[in-house]
């Protein structure tokens, strides 16, 4: 996993525009269509230098601005001065829910179905089914290649837990090694179309699981491991899906 949540790395970047100084600053970036200066922006914003320099420093640590470094006088080589340090709005969507929702890749599972299904004139269903299978099992076969060889079967089903929360599943792990999902990252999107949204995340975990492979596969057991398998089990407060051991 990354060294820092991607949650709370995207709830950070929220917060730093919870200053109005800053809020004016990233408009004032918005609205510019090149790099700006921090004189610029001092004078745009009415306010000191200093001033403008510390808020668009804090923008940068955050991650929603962008920065470089040039000469603003037209002048080069020596006795030219010091490059400037210029701003400009990034180009990272910054979002943010409690519980975590995944509507991005949703629309991005169903976009691609559609696209399919026009191509190739397949039924929308089996495509979304395909598509989000796809997406699943590169998901899972990228989480294992980043873990290595786990010679344990708990340290494998650690993994598979590790990548679901990532994901915004928050999984809760049960009697007899029965994972629980707590959170569905696409809960208004299944309330409203529950048949289709279910098979979709039903698909996409399927196909996770199979990219991480069986849970106890790297140990040599003679059986391959322990297999888990996603199921439809839908229960009030849970995601849809569980996962069982098979």
């Amino acid at each position: 996993m990354e060294p820092v949540d991607d949650v709370e790395r995207r709830i950070s970047r929220i917060a730093a525009l919870d200053q109005p100084l800053r809020r004016q600053l990233y408009r004032l970036l918005s609205e510019r269509d090149g790099w700006v200066t921090r004189d610029q922006a001092a004078e745009a914003l009415g306010v000191p230098r200093s001033v403008a320099a510390f808020h668009l420093d804090k923008l940068e640590e955050a991650g929603v601005v962008e920065v470089t470094f040039e000469r603003t006088s037209g002048r080069t080589g020596p006795g030219a001065g010091r490059p400037s340090k210029l701003y400009r709005r990034g180009t990272v969507e910054v979002t943010a829910s409690v519980p975590e929702r995944r509507y991005d890749l949703a629309g991005s599972l169903l976009a691609a179905a559609i696209a399919e299904a026009e191509r190739t004139g397949a039924p929308i269903m089996k495509c979304l089914s395909a598509t989000a299978h796809a997406a699943g099992r590169v998901v899972g076969e990228e989480a294992a290649a980043a873990s290595g060889p786990l010679t344990k079967r708990d340290d494998r089903r650690r993994a598979v837990l590790e990548i679901l929360t990532r994901h915004g599943y928050e999984p809760a792990l049960g009697k007899r090694g029965e994972i629980a999902l707590v959170n569905c990252p696409f809960h208004r999107l299944a309330e409203e179309h529950r048949s289709l949204v279910c098979g979709m995340n039903l698909d996409f975990l399927g196909g996770l699981l199979g990219g991480m492979g069986p849970t106890g596969a790297a140990s040599g057991r003679r059986d391959g491991g322990v297999k888990l398998d996603a199921r439809l089990a839908p229960e009030p407060g849970y995601c849809c899906v569980r996962i069982k051991a098979a």
